[in-house]
């Protein structure tokens, strides 16, 4: 959790605790204290607290965490992204495929009450529709599943830019049919999708759409430079399309800062607990 040591004298202390949601963290530890009070009444306080934020300040204390908790911030989020990426990436290294309920049974392992739908919202972004059996690989699925969650409410925000263009610039059309290409040549081939208006909207009125609404955004979202590198290149872009270029675009990746280059993720690299930041 990146703080600015500027923070501190630019900042009021309401705003300070506000902009860093160091509330958040103050109310879960009191919550386990006093949990851990009943059980050994001459608990280390001082000691506990210490030990309590430097577990926030690593990234680990998302692990078993209720998703109320793990949702609420980004730093949260990115420790739970990071903490999945570290326990599974023997998936990705041995080039096993998993389906939707099998992702989701290893997210529930780290938080017993992860829900479905995150996953199903994952696995759309590769199959541009609901498919619980088709194979994801660990890479596919990752990436994807870091955007979902990690930028969940930008996410929402698109979908309704996105809408919104759409309707006012629709025509009568035929519904196009996508077809697919697997990402992996291990990966099944995943069925053609129909998406109405597959051609999608005009790329700069969605960027310049998008820039508008990041303006007044309370919620974390890329960069805009990152967003005019992707919707500059073409004309038209598609919602899901857009979705898959935000996963596969190194530079998101690089400035969300929690995981390694694609090609690395399988690798036993030291991570540098300073690059998660919220």
């Amino acid at each position: 959790m990146a703080l600015r040591s500027t923070d501190r004298f630019v900042l009021s202390a309401e705003e300070y605790l506000d902009k860093h949601q160091i509330l958040v963290y103050v109310e879960d530890a009191v919550h386990q204290l006093l949990e851990l009070k009943e059980e050994n009444s001459k608990i280390n306080i001082s000691k506990f607290f210490t030990e309590y934020f430097q577990s926030v300040q690593s990234g680990t204390h998302t692990l078993y965490h209720e998703f109320e908790f793990i949702q609420k911030t980004s730093h949260n989020r990115a420790s739970f992204i990071h903490t999945f990426w570290k326990c599974y990436k023997y998936i990705g290294r041995n080039g096993d495929l998993l389906n939707v309920k099998e992702y989701h049974s290893l997210l529930c392992i780290l938080c017993a009450d992860f829900p479905l739908e995150v996953v199903q919202r994952t696995a759309r972004i590769i199959f541009m529709e609901d498919a619980l059996n088709s194979l994801m690989s660990f890479a596919d699925f990752l990436f994807a599943f870091q955007i979902q969650f990690y930028y969940c409410e930008f996410l929402i925000e698109c979908s309704s830019v996105y809408q919104r263009l759409l309707n006012t610039t629709m025509s009568p059309r035929e519904a196009v049919v996508v077809p697919s290409e697997s990402s992996s040549p291990k990966q099944q081939q995943r069925p053609a999708a129909v998406e109405s208006q597959a051609d999608g909207i005009d790329a700069n009125m969605f960027l310049d759409a998008l820039k508008h609404a990041c303006q007044s955004a309370n919620f974390s979202h890329p960069a805009v430079t990152c967003l005019d590198e992707i919707l500059s290149s073409s004309k038209r872009v598609s919602f899901y399309g857009f979705l898959m270029a935000l996963a596969k675009s190194q530079t998101v990746n690089a400035e969300i800062g929690i995981l390694p280059a694609r090609a690395d993720i399988s690798d036993d690299i030291v991570f540098d607990e300073n690059q998660l930041k919220r």
